[in-house]
């Protein structure tokens, strides 16, 4: 289910941001959260989420994420596509991490030197959970 404002907040104290059906590229900036302001852009080829005016989360093609939560040992959301995605998200630097989807652990991956780690999910209509756990 596509987020029509672009990101909003949830009740259970986590994010849901991007619009896949969107044809063009719109955005919504300075968008408060537990005192960050954050920054979505959202189309059918890309969705990007930006924390204080750093890099969170990329998908190719655009993606919904939602109940998105991020701790110091990592992130969880759900991400929903018209088909299958590349996702890259923010971690901390050199740093090894599990990646699990839909409860299955898929990879260990260290993410680069900046903290970019990237994997690619299985979608096509349907979503997926995911978790990022340090791993260890």
């Amino acid at each position: 289910m596509v987020v029509e404002e672009l990101i909003r907040t949830e009740n259970d104290g986590s994010i849901s941001f991007g619009n896949y059906h969107l044809p063009e590229k719109k955005k919504k900036e300075d968008f408060a959260f537990e005192g960050d302001l954050y920054k979505v852009k959202t189309c059918a080829e890309i969705t990007r989420l930006e924390k204080n005016e750093m890099f969170v989360f990329e998908s190719e093609p655009g993606t919904t994420v939602t109940h998105m939560r991020e701790d110091e040992s990592g992130m969880s959301f759900v991400v929903e596509g018209p088909e299958d995605a590349q996702v890259t998200v923010q971690c901390e630097g050199d740093t090894a991490y599990e990646i699990y989807i839909d409860g299955t652990m898929r990879d260990t991956q260290t993410s680069s030197m900046g903290g970019k780690l990237s994997f690619s999910v299985t979608l096509g209509d349907r979503n997926a959970e995911v978790l990022i756990r340090k791993h260890g």
